[in-house]
């Protein structure tokens, strides 16, 4: 005996064939898949060729193509070619589809052409989190993280971009054309060398041209930004500082259980813009009257912090510090204490700065406030180097200054960075060292919708078990 569990030979007939069910345990993902699809009315969320034809080749049901796509989204698989292959090999794909295997253009058009119905299919799942009564605490995190796009850095122009290359070009033009005048007045020169500096002068003119042609393209441009491969793609800065050309993801995550309750797609740069629109989609997606909101000191923004308190939700956010007075050594306007009672600020030397007038200044209210005493104060080369320190306050200034004062009552930072940013840590990692598959601000927020499904799936896997969760969906 030689002591090693021995596998089945491969030549030895069966007098049946093996049924595909027993392959499948109680407790495997794929049947969470196949119970969650089969439940969906696929022809209210909109998904196209529900009803076949009468004549023609007849084709794929859309639920077949669904759950080929949302089992490769679970188990990192995201391309089409390599779905079509899985197809044909994978026994819990087999399962799925009963033993369909359609070829990589079906399985990648059906992606292409359902992107709104793929979309409402994640929602949906988020729906039937609420209806299971998991979104109780009212209180979620938001945060954004930038993702590759099919677009190479080299691909993608902007201004600043466009004059250090035109600046490269034109030395390299110079540079040539100096040596040809060299060239020229040397006795020897080998004309193969000449030649050579020639034609290298052509193409530095030819790029040079090029550039400009680009440059006058990106002016015109409503960003005043080009990419070539992806147009809806944008360079965008990342925490290590090597720019990339991506998207910017947005998602909201409920703190008790991590599910990923609504997301969106954007190539506008800056987060703050995002935080009212996020955290009203938030609120809906819960099914909350009021909802707390956790963001980082990039979303900061007093008009979105105001707009999120009308919507019933309110938005903790740490205020940066980007004062100029303490950039430059004096004190901050955050060292001057207002006192609501008498409407005055408190200055570090003890005056009161009294209400003088209001003024309207990038479509905001301010209020100013300043003392007389300031030529006086032994203080004042540490606080101004005007006559006198006016600090001036927003008409919403005290919905700020009472966000901070809870803010400081809460742990909020923490739990923010724990339940926001372990979601897109994960999604990178299903995705690999890669970018997005598909072009087009409309197709890859399909691709993330895939992404966030999948997580969610899993998640709710993890909270409630697989035979759970089949029956929580066939409840539903």
């Amino acid at each position: 005996m030689r002591r090693f569990v021995e596998g089945e030979d491969r030549n030895q007939q069966a007098l049946l064939p093996a049924c595909l069910d027993d392959y499948i345990d109680e407790e495997n993902p794929a049947r969470v898949v196949d119970a969650f699809i089969d439940e969906l009315d696929l022809l209210a969320l909109g998904f196209d060729r529900i009803q076949p034809k009468a004549t023609g080749r007849p084709a794929y049901h859309p639920s077949t193509l669904l759950k080929i796509y949302l089992y490769g989204y679970l188990n990192s698989i995201q391309s089409s070619r390599r779905l079509e292959r899985e197809a044909g090999r994978n026994v819990e794909l087999m399962w799925l589809t009963g033993r369909l295997a359609p070829d990589f253009k079906t399985i990648a058009d059906f992606r292409k052409d359902n992107g709104p119905a793929i979309q409402a299919v994640c929602a949906q799942f988020v729906d039937l989190c609420r209806e299971l009564g998991l979104f109780v605490s009212a209180v979620a995190a938001i945060d954004g993280a930038r993702f590759k796009a099919v677009n190479a850095r080299v691909k993608n122009f902007t201004k600043g971009k466009l004059k250090r290359r035109i600046g490269q070009v034109e030395a390299s033009v110079t540079h040539y054309l100096n040596a040809l005048d060299n060239a020229d007045r040397e006795e020897v020169v080998a004309e193969e060398k000449v030649a050579s500096m020639q034609d290298k002068l052509a193409g530095m003119k030819a790029k040079l041209a090029e550039l400009k042609q680009r440059e006058a393209e990106v002016l015109a441009s409503p960003h005043h930004q080009v990419s070539l491969t992806d147009p809806d793609s944008r360079s965008m800065a990342t925490s290590h500082d090597i720019g990339m050309v991506g998207y910017n993801v947005q998602s909201a995550v409920d703190t008790e259980h991590h599910l990923i309750v609504s997301h969106e797609v954007s190539n506008i740069v800056s987060d703050k813009v995002h935080l009212s629109r996020q955290a009203a989609k938030a609120k809906i997606a819960m099914g909350r009257d009021t909802l707390d909101v956790y963001v980082d000191r990039g979303y900061f923004s007093g008009v979105e912090i105001v707009a999120c308190k009308a919507n019933g939700v309110t938005a903790f956010a740490p205020k940066p510090l980007t004062s100029n007075s303490r950039a430059a050594g004096r004190y901050g306007k955050d060292e001057f204490t207002y006192i609501p009672s008498e409407n005055v600020y408190r200055c570090p030397a003890g005056e009161k700065l009294t209400y003088r007038f209001e003024n309207v200044e990038g479509g905001r209210t301010l209020h100013s406030y300043w003392t007389t005493k300031c030529e006086a104060c032994r203080l004042k080369p540490r606080c101004t180097t005007g006559n006198m320190r006016r600090v001036k306050r927003w008409e919403h200034e005290s919905v700020i200054d009472e966000m901070l004062e809870q803010l400081d009552k809460r742990d909020a930072m923490t739990i923010r960075r724990r339940t926001v940013e372990h979601p897109f840590g994960t999604i990178k990692a299903w995705m690999g060292a890669t970018h997005f598959l598909m072009k087009g601000l409309k197709n890859v927020q399909t691709e993330m919708s895939l992404s966030v499904l999948a997580y969610n799936i899993k998640r709710m896997i993890a909270i409630m078990g697989v035979g759970p969760l089949i029956a929580a969906i066939k409840a539903a």
